[in-house]
């Protein structure tokens, strides 16, 4: 099992440890980092969730891309492959990193083409060309209900996506990865500083830094900001939805997993706080509101460039292109992991692979399945599909009220709650629990991490967090989200 079995046949390899790098970050910065860590953090205490979300990084977000990392290398296989062939019995946890790849991409390539919409917008803004045009009320609001606007801009997006995977993994991923990252960097290091010289940005950063647990003083409070670090953490960091096992799977025995499994992190996180870095403070410049969902994104960003003037346009290209790099590098990784499961299983029965034919495939049928998320308007009652919600009889009033589960409201939301609020925490929680109990750290992780000569640091650490402070985050996680997506509205 040591022996690289991915050296010995065509899936291919990373041209590099930077390529391989490059790759598993983009797969973790995501709209999570440039879009939900800012409105969390702004919304559930500022520099308390900032320590609470650290602390979860170190004990829960390394030890678990360690695993993703082991498990990929030592079996040179995608995320089912993996799990049958460390024991066949386990099968189902590959299979749920699989589900929670597709149902994520129901949603995540919808924003990613609202995310297009928003970059063209501000390229004709830059032209002179009214770039927003329906604007007035909220372009947000106009766009959701410009069906033909959101399937056009969901193809698009999509499309994207198939060129790169088709490249396979050095001349597509590798390759579009290893250029885009460092883009994104220096893009959203202009983003800040620009916005750093803007008239009430002091604000933002004063919310965001200053010292104060006053919102995890009460057990309530904690329980509430832990949570939401915790959903926030994992959904970053691409944990849990085969993405991370697929790209270990095509990793050299040379490298070093032990430094990997820290750097992604790392990286993930800067990305993170960089990019609260820009929204805060942009948002306490022009009284913008912290607290959103999608409309922080899709809504008050927009009107934050829009009122910086002429070259307020030009900011706003940059943000929403390095968005889109965020977004694009996220989704890749979700298509790979349904892609390499699908090229491993071709192999096992000996049948020849195209990539090509696999990946159009799976576009295809991401594109039907997400249909209703482009066409739902967030669950407007007067939207071209019905939310969920309605279709189980349930009334707009009853949504007002705040009597209608999450999970249901809109079809985003239903999606989000198969993928993140169940299939990836469920996962990772039985992961952990199988290397810290029934594999052992010692067998299958510590091995893996020492070849080559490479030598394990910290094993008292990581087999403590395998056994318990990562099974604990994943039931706080997985707990969480039950409540949020499904009970709270049933007590309201």
């Amino acid at each position: 099992m040591d022996k690289a079995p991915h050296m010995e046949h065509d899936r291919g390899t990373w041209g590099s440890n930077f390529g391989f790098l490059m790759a598993a970050v983009g797969s973790a910065v995501g709209l999570g980092n440039i879009w939900g860590f800012p409105y969390k953090m702004g919304s559930k205490g500022g520099f308390a969730f900032l320590v609470i979300y650290l602390l979860l990084v170190v004990f829960v977000g390394v030890v678990v891309m360690l695993g993703e990392l082991t498990i990929g290398r030592k079996t040179g296989l995608g995320a089912v492959g993996a799990y049958a062939k460390l024991s066949k019995k386990y099968k189902w946890v590959g299979y749920l990193g699989i589900l929670s790849a597709f149902t994520l991409l129901a949603f995540y390539n919808v924003l990613g083409g609202l995310v297009m919409r928003y970059m063209f917008g501000f390229i004709l803004e830059i032209l002179g060309v009214d770039g927003f045009s329906g604007a007035e009320g909220g372009f947000f609001d106009y766009i959701l209900f410009d069906y033909s606007g959101m399937i056009f801009f969901h193809v698009l997006f999509i499309v994207c996506n198939v060129v790169i995977v088709m490249g396979g993994i050095q001349g597509g991923i590798e390759k579009f990865c290893t250029v885009a990252m460092p883009a994104l960097f220096f893009m959203l290091l202009f983003v800040i500083i620009y916005v750093a010289f803007q008239p009430g940005a002091g604000q933002g950063y004063k919310d965001m830094l200053t010292p104060d647990l006053k919102p995890i003083s009460t057990f309530g409070g904690f329980v509430d900001v832990l949570k939401t670090a915790a959903g926030q953490m994992f959904f970053s960091l691409s944990l849990g939805m085969g993405a991370i096992i697929s790209y270990g799977s095509y990793l050299d025995k040379k490298e070093n997993l032990q430094k990997n499994s820290l750097i992604i992190p790392a990286c993930d996180t800067l990305i993170a706080v960089m990019a609260a870095c820009a929204v805060l403070p942009a948002c306490a410049a022009f009284g913008m509101e912290y607290n959103q969902g999608p409309g922080l994104l899709f809504n008050t960003m927009q009107n934050v460039f829009l009122s910086m003037g002429s070259f307020g346009s030009f900011v706003g290209f940059m943000f929403y292109f390095l968005v889109f790099i965020a977004a694009v590098t996220s989704s890749i990784s979700l298509f790979e992991a349904i892609v390499t499961w699908r090229i491993d299983v071709n192999r096992e029965k000996g049948k020849k692979t195209n990539r090509t034919t696999i990946m159009c495939v799976a576009a295809v049928c991401s594109l039907i399945v997400g249909l209703p998320v482009a066409l739902d308007a967030l669950g407007s009652p007067d939207a071209a599909v019905k939310a969920p919600y309605l279709l189980l009889g349930m009334t707009p009033e009853q949504l007002d009220a705040g009597q209608v589960p999450m999970a249901i409201d809109a079809w985003l939301d239903f999606f989000d709650v198969i993928s993140e609020g169940i299939f990836m925490p469920l996962g990772a929680l039985v992961m952990s629990v199988l290397i810290g109990w029934k594999w052992k750290t010692k067998n299958l992780v510590v091995p893996e991490c020492e070849q080559s000569g490479h030598k394990f640091w910290g094993y008292g650490f990581f087999d403590f967090c395998f056994k318990f402070i990562t099974p604990l985050g994943m039931l706080v996680v997985l707990g969480g989200q039950i409540y949020d997506f499904f009970i709270k509205a049933l007590l309201a």
